[in-house]
């Protein structure tokens, strides 16, 4: 469990997620749950295998959508580790509302479940070296607000959220502005309140990073040798960020080597969903 949840984003947003996505399960009308009697009902909800949670906001929006009494008694908090088998929530509702709003619910929770549970592992992997694991825009179309809040439910911290919010210089950047220094003169010009993260290819490069100023350095596939150079030339006073070819196996490793940040797109990209199911009825004793 984390000390605090991580807040969610803002409703508005939850709701238009939820909004669109029952659209596209629902359409025209859920002709299968009309057979069921509108009746009250009440369901549990189990997870199949050990897991981080996260997206309860979405799974109670979903089911509120279609029947604004429902009644939804959670056993677990945001960012929780759960073992196989634990019933996470109990509900209360109509049974036809129950049904209709079963797999958007289940969708939402189990996709970021998965990314919160993916995330929780790189973190362990990291643990007592001072690395932070970030993850990148490698996200889900139209869910990636959910997904960078399910990386915070699994103990990681967010890179940029999107083109608009952080500044990121790269080979191109440098190319046409002539040099690493001028590249940088122009992006703090341009955007003076924005972090400016710098992406250098060399050792060179990272020198005259450092000289110029910026609140990151993304060494991109640095060899170890080079990496712990870079380390050493660094000594603290700018972060370093690794990214690139970045997984499990080699993760210890790179945080060991004295680096500040570690950011990995298959946190939200590879994305392998928690198995979950919604059954009507009361759950098992």
């Amino acid at each position: 469990m984390l000390p605090h949840p991580p807040l969610a984003p803002p409703q508005e947003q939850i709701d238009a997620d939820v909004a669109r996505a029952l659209a596209e399960d629902i359409g025209s009308g859920d002709v299968t749950a009309a057979l069921l009697p509108d009746s009250a009902d009440i369901a549990y909800l189990l997870c199949k295998q050990d897991a981080v949670i996260a997206g309860r906001p979405w799974f109670d929006a979903t089911h509120r959508a279609l029947d604004p009494e429902v009644k939804i008694h959670w056993r677990v908090l945001e960012g929780d580790r759960v073992s196989a088998g634990t019933v996470l929530a109990t509900l209360e509702g109509r049974s036809r509302s129950l049904v209709s709003a079963e797999r958007t619910s289940l969708n939402f929770l189990q996709t970021l479940s998965g990314t919160a549970t993916i995330t929780a592992r790189h973190v362990e992997a990291v643990a007592g070296t001072g690395a932070r694991i970030l993850d990148t825009r490698k996200t889900l179309p139209g869910l990636r607000l959910a997904q960078k809040y399910a990386v915070r439910c699994g103990g990681g911290d967010n890179h940029r959220i999107g083109l608009f919010d952080t500044v990121m210089l790269k080979e191109n950047h440098i190319r046409a502005a002539g040099s690493l220094g001028a590249a940088v003169r122009a992006a703090r010009a341009q955007q003076p309140t924005l972090p400016l993260v710098v992406e250098v290819e060399d050792l060179q490069q990272l020198e005259q990073a450092l000289a110029a100023g910026c609140e990151r350095i993304l060494i991109d596939d640095f060899s170890p040798a080079m990496r712990r150079e870079a380390v050493r030339i660094a000594a603290g006073r700018i972060p370093l960020e690794v990214s690139g070819s970045v997984d499990l196996s080699v993760l210890r490793s790179i945080a060991e080597d004295g680096v500040d940040c570690i950011s990995i797109g298959g946190l939200t990209k590879h994305v392998q969903a928690i198995d979950l199911s919604l059954k009507l009825g009361p759950p098992p004793a």
